[in-house]
C-alpha cells in the first residue's frame, strides 16, 4: 500500500464509531448513519436526478440520446471495462489486509480496484455534464462523496476512487466520441 492510501483511508475510516451512540439513529451514531447512507445510497439520488433532468428535458430528441448515452456510458464502465481492469489487478479491500478498521458495510473480498460504484455513477454524472453542466458538476460533486463514504466504511481504498473516477469519465467521453459521430 502506498502511503497516500493508507493515511487518507486512516483519517476517513476513523470517523466511523467516532461519536457518540444517539438513539434516533440506532445507535451508530448520526456519522456512522451518514457514511453509510454516503456508501451505499446515495447513488440512488444521482439516478433520481437524472430521471428528473429526463423528464423535464426540452427536446424530444435530445432526451432519448441522452438516456441511451447515459445507458451505454453506465454499462461499459460497469460491466466492461471495470470487470476487465479486476481481471488483470485484482486488488484486495482494505479489510482483507489491514487490522483493526471500522467496517460500517459488508462486502465481498476482491475487486477493490476501480471501485465499481464511483465508475458507474462517474460515467452517468459524466454524460449528464454533456448536456447540463452544471448539474454534472452536482452529481459528479454527489459520487465524490459516495467515494469517501465507501472510503470511511472500510470497503476501499482512495485510489480506488480514482481509478473509478477515471473509468467511468473515460466511459462517458468515449460513448460521447463514438455517438457524435
Amino acid at each position: 500500500m502506498n502511503s497516500f492510501d493508507l493515511t487518507i483511508f486512516h483519517w476517513l475510516n476513523s470517523l466511523v464509531f467516532w461519536n457518540p451512540p444517539s438513539a434516533q439513529v440506532g445507535g451508530g451514531g448520526w456519522i456512522d448513519t451518514w457514511i453509510i447512507f454516503e456508501a451505499e445510497f446515495l447513488g440512488w439520488w444521482i439516478l433520481v436526478g437524472a430521471s428528473l433532468i429526463f423528464i423535464f428535458q426540452r427536446k424530444n430528441i435530445t432526451r432519448w440520446r441522452m438516456v441511451a448515452e447515459v445507458f451505454f456510458a453506465g454499462f461499459l464502465t460497469r460491466f466492461v471495462f471495470t470487470e476487465v481492469i479486476r481481471f488483470f489487478y485484482n486488488r484486495p479491500r482494505p479489510f482483507e489486509v489491514l487490522e483493526n478498521i471500522n467496517q460500517l458495510v459488508t462486502h465481498s473480498s476482491g475487486g477493490s480496484f476501480p471501485s465499481g460504484h464511483v465508475a458507474f455513477f462517474s460515467a452517468i454524472s459524466a454524460m449528464i455534464f454533456f448536456y447540463h453542466r452544471i448539474w454534472g458538476l452536482v452529481f459528479l460533486g454527489i459520487t465524490l462523496f459516495m467515494g469517501m463514504g465507501r472510503i470511511g466504511a472500510g470497503i476501499h481504498w482512495p485510489t480506488d476512487i480514482l481509478g473509478g473516477f477515471a473509468v467511468g469519465i473515460f466511459s462517458a467521453w468515449l460513448i460521447k466520441k463514438i455517438s457524435s459521430r
